[in-house]
């Protein structure tokens, strides 16, 4: 029997938001992760020792997107303020801004060399920028409503977008013109992106649907519809034969586009899952919610193929159309594993106070930005030489680091009695899904058990009619 690791498994909460997270991910080695949400803030957790939460301060509305250069070396973020940033994911919140949108910019994307990126706001338009020069390069116009995300190709030649015009389209790049466009009745697609061999364009729509685009032969390839409301994240795994998926009815779902069908169902928010991402490596995958929750995922079924997965996980607790094979709630830490019960994370009151709300204490420092200091560095100086802009304010970094450490932290009870609470609270939930997930089965073990009697007796009655 498969060990119970094989599936995915929730490894941490993140709570530092104080609103709907809109946007979660990875650096290129998985070692930190970045959020936006609409509490005006970007997060960064670092997810390495020392553990530590960094907010960036600075756009003055809601953050839309987020997301780390391909090298890691730099964060862009869109806004509802109008703005795009590009920011130093260091402790002095270096970045620059990017004006150009007449209205609220919903996604942001590098370009897989990290030399370009793109934008897609409700002005619709999209507009891409060169990053070296942190200034416009061109923009798209042929939407005729809000645009709601845009990706470049994996080669950067290619570049999808999705509007509320119900439309997908595909652009080139280098002439800049729309060579394709996907039209869907039903309903618009809420995100776009393209699988790793740069074939393919899966669509979230806010009819429950996920498709798939062949983008060569320039057709529907597959349809999705195992979300009971709006689809409004896709990512794909590395491997490019799994995608996951965040639906407005509070789950991630997991499909194998090989097999085509639906194989696992997670559970862990509270409300809408708004954004999901893959790490590069495919190992880890990030969520994050209107619960203002981020939760962190160990992968786990990428290793293993797909039939010995069927042949481990035939039973399941919903009846979907496709089935799928096992639904995922969150765990509590595994008690023999001393590294999982660490990894608790403190959470943030609206008063940006750091509050210890977990056995061990994650600080969280606020950034406030400085503008302007990207002018004139090139993406190939932060690549080759991050440590120069790192370094040039070491007296900076040392006061902030302290100035945080001495935060004065003003709860109503004892750090030892919210950790308590917190504990009991979090093995109620546990009990709660785990007694929930029993009465499920043995529903269906009861069922499955009348099915077998009447066609045991089913059998017996034909067997008496043949003598």
């Amino acid at each position: 029997m498969a060990s119970v690791l094989d599936d995915p498994v929730l490894i941490r909460p993140f709570r530092g938001h104080s609103a709907a997270v809109t946007g979660v991910g990875f650096n290129a080695d998985a070692s930190g992760l970045a959020t936006s949400s609409l509490d005006r803030f970007l997060m960064v957790w670092k997810l390495k020792t020392p553990r530590r939460a960094y907010r960036f301060v600075g756009h003055t509305e809601a953050v839309t997107s987020v997301q780390f250069s391909p090298y890691g070396q730099l964060l862009a973020s869109a806004s509802q303020d109008r703005t795009v940033r590009l920011w130093i994911p260091c402790i002095h919140g270096e970045s620059s801004v990017l004006k150009g949108h007449t209205a609220s910019v919903r996604s942001v994307s590098f370009s897989h060399d990290g030399h370009f990126l793109v934008s897609a706001s409700n002005d619709k338009s999209m507009k891409i920028w060169s990053v070296q020069h942190q200034r416009l390069f061109f923009s798209l116009f042929q939407h005729t409503h809000w645009v709601r995300c845009a990706k470049f190709s994996p080669d950067g030649r290619l570049i999808a977008s999705c509007s509320e015009d119900k439309s997908v389209k595909i652009w080139d790049t280098r002439n800049k013109t729309c060579i394709e466009s996907f039209l869907d009745s039903a309903g618009f697609a809420n995100f776009v992106d393209f699988n790793p061999s740069g074939t393919c364009v899966a669509s979230a729509g806010s009819n429950h649907t996920v498709k798939l685009w062949d983008i060569r032969m320039n057709k529907l390839l597959q349809h999705y519809k195992v979300h009971r409301a709006g689809v409004n994240c896709v990512s794909f795994h590395p491997s490019g034969n799994y995608l996951i998926t965040a639906s407005t009815d509070g789950t991630l779902k997991i499909l194998d586009l090989l097999e085509g069908r639906l194989i696992y169902t997670l559970h862990g928010h509270k409300g809408p899952v708004l954004s999901v991402a893959f790490s590069k490596g495919g190992e880890k995958f990030a969520s994050g919610g209107a619960d203002a929750q981020v939760l962190l995922w160990k992968t786990n079924f990428d290793s293993f193929d797909y039939k010995e997965v069927i042949k481990h996980h035939i039973r399941r607790t919903h009846i979907d159309d496709p089935p799928h094979l096992l639904d995922i709630y969150p765990r509590s830490p595994h008690l023999h594993d001393e590294k999982l019960e660490s990894t608790e994370v403190s959470s943030v009151n609206p008063t940006f106070d750091v509050t210890n709300t977990q056995v061990f204490d994650l600080p969280v420092i606020e950034i406030m930005t400085s503008f302007s200091a990207l002018d004139g560095v090139s993406s190939e100086d932060l690549q080759d030489h991050p440590a120069s802009f790192l370094t040039r304010s070491s007296k900076r970094k040392s006061e902030s680091e302290s100035m945080v450490h001495n935060v004065d932290r003003q709860t109503g009870i004892s750090p030892s009695m919210a950790n308590a609470l917190e504990h009991i609270v979090e093995q109620l939930d546990v009990l709660t899904l785990t007694i929930s997930i029993l009465e499920q089965r043995l529903t269906l073990t009861e069922d499955k058990l009348k099915e077998c009697l009447e066609n045991q007796q089913k059998m017996l009655l034909q067997g008496r009619r043949e003598e």
